[in-house]
C-alpha cells in the first residue's frame, strides 16, 4: 500500500470523520470564546479611555474655575484701596509717589482681566448696574440710560465683581392738553 491508499482508508473511516468534526466544533467554540473575551477587553479599555479623557477635561475645568476664583478674591481684597486711590486722584489730593502705586495697581488689574463697568450714557443693565436714583431726561432716547456713576463697577470676563452704583435717566412723557 502506498500513501494514497492510506489517505483513502482514513477519508473513508467514519470514526475519524466524527473525531475531526468534534475537534473542529471544539476549536470553533474556543475561537468564539476568545472573540467574546477580546470584545470584553476592548469594551473595558474604551470605557477606561473615555473615563480618563473625561477626568482630564474635569481637571482642566476645575483648574480654570479655581484660577478664576483666586483672581476674583484678589481683586475683591485690593478694590477698596484702589477705589480710595482713584477718588484721591480725581480730587487732585494724591501725592506724587502714590501715583506710581495707582498705576501699578491699574496694570495688575488689567493683567488679571479686570474691566470697568458703567459709564455715563450706557444703557441701564441690572446685571452690571445698581440704580440708586433717577434723573429726569429731556428725550426718549436717553430714557433708561446712565446719567451719573456714583461708584465704578468691575467685572472679570462675564463675572461681575461689583455692580456700578448709578443714577438712571427717566423720560416723563408729559403731554400738555390745550
Amino acid at each position: 500500500m502506498d500513501e494514497q491508499d492510506d489517505m483513502k482508508i482514513e477519508a473513508d473511516d467514519p470514526e475519524m470523520d466524527g473525531q475531526a468534526d468534534a475537534k473542529m466544533k471544539k476549536l470553533r467554540g474556543e475561537l468564539e470564546a476568545c472573540r467574546k473575551e477580546k470584545q470584553e477587553y476592548m469594551d473595558g479599555w474604551q470605557r477606561a479611555k473615555a473615563d480618563y479623557v473625561n477626568l482630564l477635561k474635569r481637571i482642566e475645568s476645575d483648574t480654570k474655575a479655581s484660577e478664576s476664583k483666586g483672581k476674583i478674591k484678589a481683586v475683591e481684597t485690593l478694590l477698596p484701596a484702589f477705589d480710595a486711590l482713584e477718588r484721591a486722584k480725581e480730587h487732585g489730593e494724591i501725592p506724587e509717589g502714590f501715583l506710581a502705586i495707582a498705576k501699578q495697581l491699574e496694570s495688575a488689574f488689567t493683567a488679571l482681566g479686570l474691566e470697568e463697568v458703567g459709564g455715563v450714557g450706557e444703557e441701564f443693565n441690572p446685571v452690571f448696574h445698581d440704580a440708586l436714583g433717577q434723573d429726569a431726561v429731556d428725550t426718549p432716547e436717553t430714557d433708561d440710560t446712565l446719567t451719573a456713576v456714583l461708584e465704578k463697577g468691575w467685572k472679570i470676563g462675564e463675572v461681575v465683581i461689583r455692580a456700578a452704583k448709578v443714577r438712571v435717566g427717566h423720560f416723563a412723557n408729559e403731554k400738555q392738553e390745550v
